[in-house]
């Protein structure tokens, strides 16, 4: 591969995390559903999923974030309009606020709710905010809309790597897929 090629993709680091990101995320918005729809008694199972998964994006985003400042994301195409550009770099950091946010606002609901926050067997997080009802009723409902927001924004992503893959052939989509990157 070229050195003009591979400049113009994502590090292999960030491309590792990214995908790996996104199967979490994904399933995070599918167990979250799940658990919103279920009276059953798989409700637990999720909720004992959906917990370990969230601080693990949590940890994966603040490794992402530093591997950005180590790795910065290939230029856009010099012939993208101008809207487009911001629309990407604004939905990218909707996506890190996002990934940052829904786990730390779970586990403050959780702590706030007085739910323990059990990852795996004996291990268990802190609690980071004092028992309160309100706070948890809040909290609750703030993580449900964001977790509608985060799955909305995921949409509109995967609508503009199709767009830039399929329609503009810019290579845009192709530099985060997975391969070889010539580093």
């Amino acid at each position: 591969m070229s050195t003009s090629t591979a400049s113009t993709r994502f590090a292999a680091s960030s491309r590792l995390l990214h995908w790996l990101m996104a199967v979490l995320i994904l399933a995070m918005l599918f167990i979250g559903v799940g658990m919103a729809a279920s009276a059953s008694p798989r409700y637990a199972t999720l909720v004992s999923i959906h917990k370990p998964i969230g601080i693990a994006i949590l940890i994966l985003v603040a490794i992402r974030l530093v591997n950005r400042l180590f790795n910065p994301p290939p230029p856009l195409p010099a012939d993208m309009p101008a809207i487009q550009r911001f629309a990407a770099h604004a939905s990218h950091w909707v996506l890190y606020a996002l990934m940052f946010l829904l786990p730390l606002i779970g586990w403050g609901m959780l702590s706030a709710g007085g739910y323990p926050i059990v990852l795996f067997g004996p291990l268990q997080l802190p609690p980071i905010l004092a028992q309160n009802a309100t706070v948890y009723a809040t909290l609750r409902q703030l993580h449900t809309i964001l977790a509608y927001l985060l799955f909305a924004t995921f949409l509109v992503h995967f609508a503009a790597a199709l767009f830039h893959g399929l329609i503009r052939r810019d290579g845009v989509l192709e530099s985060m897929l997975p391969g070889r990157s010539g580093k």
